[in-house]
């Protein structure tokens, strides 16, 4: 049941995230004169409409992956009154980067939201205003749980916050791996609580498990409390993740494309190596399928504070993603009517659509592979 009240959940998060970008074209499009013709929620085929006062149809759809918004004369070469392609590059340029600029504002409400009751701390060096900020260490929590493992004979799951092990008391996870490890084989005592219930269980530990006698997850949250400087945090924060979001995706991208070309290698080290290095790579992406089906009904499980934060971190990476020059994204978009522009060439309705098409193609096929890497991460 959890499972399906996180899918859920992170259903209406995509969905909102992603219509709120398309809410930031639309916008932008209107304000510079071009005709918006439908916005829609979901993909279709379509299961409702409704003509509104200003003449844009609004649309319910039967695919609830997002949503779009549909724009007269789409076309850079398109030139009637009200066409997108009739606009000036500034009057583009703005509403092809709307949906990003929206996305990013969104994730920076959210981030401020956070740093006024408790923004989780994820990098060492995390933006703070130290003359403002406090810092609170939460109790060890148990991220997940191992099959047949002692701590799922104790009764442990995912959100429990250990107090005592084994009777000794416990502030931080390298007390549970030091206790564990001294009583390894061992029946031990663990005092735990759940959702403000306190509950003791006993179970014996692993014997010969160097690094993990217990057979669960273990995590420690820390959280960024901030009052006047709250909205600069969330700004900050935002700015700083952005930066490690694009970092992030070079290393991925690095790590792919090296370990591709390496396995053209005759040395068998160095295939290796290769393997290694895509295997990596898939490992730090997630699709539709691993956000639905494993990151947010652990979000879910883990309460409030870290579902806002992961609808903030998916807000960013929206922004972050669509800004790149990618062909088939906004990015990419917005640098092919740049080059056309610089090479004083007509970008016609072919060529556009041939260079978004080729672009889309790839882009679907990267989606498809991330999602096989999912369907195998959770089976």
């Amino acid at each position: 049941m959890d499972l399906i009240w996180g899918i859920i959940l992170g259903l209406a998060v995509l969905v909102f995230l992603v219509v709120v970008h398309e809410l930031g074209h639309a916008i932008a499009a209107r304000r510079n004169g071009v005709v918006v013709e439908e916005f829609g929620i979901g993909f279709p085929p379509r299961a409702w409409k409704k003509k509104l006062k200003n003449k844009i149809v609004f649309s319910l759809n039967w695919l609830p992956l997002g949503g779009f918004v549909k724009l007269q004369g789409e076309n850079d070469s398109a030139r009637g009154k009200g066409d997108y392609g009739a606009a000036t590059f500034w009057q583009k340029t703005k509403i092809i980067l709307a949906g990003v600029l929206i996305n990013w504002i969104v994730a920076a409400i959210l981030f401020t939201g956070l740093a006024f009751s408790g923004l989780p701390k994820v990098l060492p060096d995390q933006f703070v205003i130290d003359s403002d900020a406090t810092v609170e260490v939460e109790e060890v929590q148990i991220a997940s749980v191992a099959e047949s493992s002692p701590a799922e004979e104790a009764g442990l799951k995912a959100g429990d916050e250990i107090i005592r092990f084994a009777e000794q008391p416990v502030e931080e996870v390298e007390d549970i791996v030091r206790i564990a490890s001294d009583n390894a084989g061992e029946i031990v005592t663990i005092i735990y609580d759940r959702e403000g219930v306190e509950y003791s269980a006993q179970t014996r530990l692993n014997p010969d498990d160097t690094n993990d006698h217990l057979g669960a997850g273990l995590g420690q949250r820390e959280l960024i409390t901030a009052t006047w400087s709250a909205p600069i945090v969330g700004v900050g924060t935002t700015a700083q993740f952005t930066y490690v979001t694009l970092q992030g995706l070079g290393d991925i991208l690095g790590k792919l494309f090296s370990g591709l070309f390496m396995q053209l290698s005759p040395d068998e080290q160095t295939r290796e190596r290769a393997a290694a290095n895509i295997s990596q790579a898939g490992d730090s992406v997630a699709g539709p399928i691993g956000i639905l089906g494993s990151i947010f009904p652990a979000a879910q499980s883990a309460g409030l504070t870290q579902i806002v934060f992961l609808m903030a971190i998916i807000s960013l990476t929206l922004a972050t993603i669509n800004a790149l020059p990618i062909p088939a994204l906004d990015g990419g978009r917005w640098t092919t009517m740049t080059i056309f522009r610089l090479l004083k060439k007509k970008l016609t309705k072919e060529r556009e659509e041939t260079i978004q098409g080729i672009g889309f193609l790839v882009l679907m096929g990267l989606i498809i592979l991330v999602t096989i890497a999912d369907v195998g991460k959770l089976f």
